[in-house]
């Protein structure tokens, strides 16, 4: 798809997993993450949204809902969601409870993000959810369940969220297939795609949505959200250092060893082998690492290829300044502060 947006367009979000630094804790790994909400209010973003993952020792953001009052209740204005709630692990009764409180508590700022993944390996989805039986395949049941428990209450009806029903707690779908895509164009409902660690069939799952799409009461016209890496500097050289952290964390992904979050190093010659080199470059297809030039030129290229609505950026930056200053250079580029 063709397009004549620009960065100053578009919408752009921030996606935080929570990283959990090598040497540091989780407790550090929270007040950064505030730290980095409240930049990103003043800086202009327009949302701020936490994963759900289990049991990885380098994230911190298992308990989603929770962090998401501690994000909304430090800041002011950003809207503070899910992104995603893997509904396929939670009573959709419970969600709509939860983040019927958080609406209660910061009306208007709250985003409901729902993904079908377990957010974790088979095991650990089991210590979840204790019956694996119909998890991906109850989704669309699972998710006009939820969404009955936030419409306002019918005559009769037995079971209801207290506080959750009636409030306009907005609700996307999310999604790294054209299984969500799909259905989230059947509801009428916006739509984001994990294209910043499963890229393959971004150009799809878009297509998919958009040609499925049903105006609704939620949404007329459809709306796309694409997850992207941003690791940005003042000079490409610096930038290509940070995101080795980035490279290492998808590495031990692909190697199933888990660790916390490791800090740059100059070279990633020695780290990885030419398969597995292969491997983390398919997963991070959109990743864009450079200083503001290059970030600039990269980025609306992809602008131009999808057309989306909003991009959602994780900048998986070990040290907290650097990541800072990541996420300023792209807000400066939003604004047109930077050429």
């Amino acid at each position: 798809m063709s397009t004549k947006k620009q960065l100053s367009d578009i919408a752009i979000s921030i996606l935080d997993l929570v990283p959990i630094l090598a040497g540091k804790t989780a407790a550090e790994s929270f007040e950064n993450s505030l730290d980095l909400a409240r930049h990103a209010e003043q800086w202009g973003y327009t949302r701020y949204w936490l994963a759900e993952h289990h049991n990885m020792p380098g994230i911190a953001s298992s308990a989603t809902s929770i962090l998401i009052g501690y994000i909304a209740g430090g800041t002011k204005t950003i809207r503070v969601g899910s992104g995603g709630i893997m509904l396929p692990n939670h009573a959709p009764l419970v969600v709509a409870e939860q983040f019927g409180t958080l609406e209660t508590l910061y009306p208007g700022r709250i985003d409901l993000g729902l993904g079908r993944a377990p957010g974790t390996d088979h095991v650990t989805a089991m210590a979840l959810r204790r019956d694996l039986q119909g998890a991906g395949e109850d989704f669309p049941a699972n998710v006009e369940e939820l969404r009955s428990y936030l419409a306002p209450a019918t005559p009769g009806q037995r079971v209801r969220a207290v506080p959750g029903e009636g409030l306009n707690i907005p609700i996307w779908l999310l999604g790294s297939s054209t299984f969500s895509a799909q259905l989230a164009g059947m509801l009428g409902l916006p739509f984001a795609f994990a294209s910043h660690f499963a890229p393959t069939l971004l150009h799809t799952a878009l297509k998919v949505y958009r040609d499925s799409f049903q105006p609704s009461e939620t949404l007329k016209e459809p709306y796309t959200m694409a997850g992207i890496n941003i690791v940005a500097a003042d000079t490409d050289e610096e930038a290509r250092r940070l995101a080795t952290s980035l490279y290492m964390s998808f590495l031990n992904v692909i190697r199933g060893t888990a660790r916390q979050m490791q800090p740059p190093v100059d070279s990633m010659e020695g780290k990885w082998d030419m398969s597995e080199m292969y491997a983390v470059q398919q997963m991070l297809v959109y990743s864009f690492i450079g200083g503001p030039a290059t970030i600039k030129s990269d980025l609306q290229e992809f602008l131009d290829s999808t057309g989306v609505d909003e991009v959602m950026v994780g900048s998986n930056i070990y040290d907290h300044a650097a990541r800072l200053h990541s996420y300023e250079i792209l807000a400066d580029l939003k604004k047109g502060n930077l050429a």
